[in-house]
């Protein structure tokens, strides 16, 4: 399963900048001479100008842009400085000179780390023609220092004379940068990382379609054309599925490839070195080299909005949640546990609400599970502070609609006076005060907090937000924000700052003369 075509853009990427460092006389010049013209040079020149191999010169069809470097002392500040702007390093030394091979440990690869250039290496052997029957094999000989620098991609041996692996080299360069190993896979436990984990969880239950756990032959064909734009031949199939079943048998079911199964899939595509096969899965549903949704894919002309306008969930996108909501209370007792939540988000990069200003801004049940008003006003919160992230997570967890049709922006504020009257679903309300005159109690009131008698002075931003059942019978989102009494001036120096405020509350301790000075200034 799995083969790709080259486009001229892979992951963004147009061109990939390769950088060539090494001890003199490892066979820097002649290995890009030879890549270059097919050919050995009888004298390579000591340092060549910048080397661009075309577009069709590799599968992916992206070109190649190759610097040759000097390691001369005089030329160590240029040497960094290219190393700063690749996209990759080839480390190379001349196998039949050991002090080049352990140079790599002691001085190029700490120099790299230094200079911190944080790009895939791929450390190469030159000169493979000349190598001693007798010395160690590669593997043998690189296997510590991988497992010392896990910066380095890979390691391969070749010959400019003899033409042997020289194309190879740039290849895997080229590799390294358009199909990375560090976000997908964790050498050193040889698994697949969180993130990419989740990302393929995501695109499997998306390729589901009947919804039964498991991709049906059909399925898996519908997966591959859309994936690579060919289709999987009955004997095809019938070969994936058995390889799965032999190493994993709860990988295939009746039914087809189970989850476990298509992650068992892509762990042993990267294992054999076919990272593109992952890759391109992941791209063609819209992810980054970050493994998160690309931009292009979360329309943000929507957001824009005058300071007093705010932005709001439609009524489609909170049917939408509540229908989650329940989706994921497994026990059905009205609130989500921690495992439950986990759940909930485990087709998302991480979940959203692991920073302390939404762990601590919702209500919780007496177990710490979020109710379902906690739920919703978690969602209007994020969708205040940064509507793009909150866009994003709503399809990350199936949002099915179109992604236009999730938000709406209000009327302004001055309108809403005018006519005396807001359609908002929404409002924010902030909180001023001196230290301990209770603000943080007032907050804490609102998500249904226990009153703590010792005072405890509030560091950086904190908020509370819940539903208020409107005597009307319209449920309404409250959100409160603290300010604090010594960021105050500063904040108000922002003529913007009360933009978003909807209410303003001033708390003053009415045991204290001091308190209502303050609330009146």
């Amino acid at each position: 399963m799995g083969s790709t075509g080259g486009s001229g853009s892979i992951g963004g990427a147009t061109n990939v900048r390769v950088v060539v460092i090494g001890d003199s006389g490892t066979g820097k010049s002649s290995l890009i001479v030879s890549v270059a013209t097919d050919s050995f040079p009888e004298r390579a020149p000591p340092l060549l100008p910048p080397t661009r191999l075309p577009p069709d010169f590799y599968p992916d069809r992206v070109p190649l842009t190759i610097i040759d470097t000097s390691s001369r002392p005089e030329d160590r500040n240029k040497l960094g400085a290219e190393c700063k702007k690749a996209d990759a390093i080839i480390l190379t030394y001349a196998c039949d000179q050991p002090i080049t091979l352990e140079r790599l440990s002691s001085y190029w690869l700490p120099e790299l780390r230094r200079l911190e250039v944080k790009v895939p290496v791929i450390v190469v052997g030159c000169k493979l023609d000349l190598r001693d029957d007798q010395q160690l094999s590669l593997e043998q000989v690189m296997t510590p220092i991988m497992h010392q620098f896990r910066e380095i991609e890979t390691c391969i041996e070749c010959s400019a004379l003899k033409q042997i692996q020289v194309a190879e080299v740039f290849y895997y360069a080229q590799k390294a940068v358009l199909h990375p190993t560090a976000p997908l896979f964790d050498q050193e436990t040889q698994t697949l990382k969180p993130r990419c984990v989740r990302a393929l969880k995501r695109i499997f239950i998306l390729c589901d379609h009947d919804r039964d756990g498991a991709l049906s032959d059909a399925e898996l064909n519908d997966f591959q054309v859309k994936c690579f734009n060919a289709p999987l031949q009955p004997s095809e199939i019938v070969g994936v599925k058995k390889v799965v079943s032999e190493k994993l048998p709860e990988g295939v079911n009746e039914h087809g490839l189970t989850l476990t199964g298509f992650l068992f899939l892509h762990a042993l595509f990267i294992e054999k070195g076919r990272l593109e096969t992952t890759w391109t899965v992941l791209r063609k549903f819209g992810y980054n080299d970050e493994i998160k949704l690309r931009d292009d894919l979360l329309p943000t002309a929507q957001f824009k909005r005058a300071p007093d306008q705010s932005i709001e969930l439609t009524s489609e996108a909170m049917d939408f949640l509540r229908g989650i909501f329940s989706m994921f209370d497994i026990d059905g007792d009205g609130a989500l546990r921690p495992q439950e939540l986990e759940d909930l988000f485990s087709t998302a990069p991480e979940s959203p609400w692991e920073e302390g200003i939404y762990e601590d801004s919702i209500e919780k049940n007496a177990l710490g599970a979020v109710t379902l008003n906690g739920f919703l006003s978690a969602w209007a919160l994020m969708t205040l502070m940064d509507p793009v992230k909150s866009l994003a997570y709503l399809i990350y967890i199936g949002y099915p609609g179109d992604p236009v049709s999730v938000f709406h922006v209000t009327r302004r504020r001055r309108l809403d006076r005018k006519r005396l009257n807001s359609h908002r679903n929404v409002f924010q309300c902030f909180v001023f005060g001196p230290g301990n005159a209770g603000k943080s109690a007032l907050l804490n009131a609102l998500i249904g907090r226990p009153f703590v008698e010792k005072y405890t002075p509030t560091k950086g931003d904190h908020y509370a937000t819940n539903v208020i059942d409107m005597s009307e019978g319209a449920n309404k989102i409250l959100v409160m924000r603290e300010i604090l009494e010594d960021a105050v001036h500063k904040l108000l120096e922002n003529k913007e700052f009360l933009s978003p405020c909807d209410v303003a509350v001033f708390v003053y301790d009415s045991r204290r003369k001091k308190g209502l000075q303050a609330k009146e200034e």
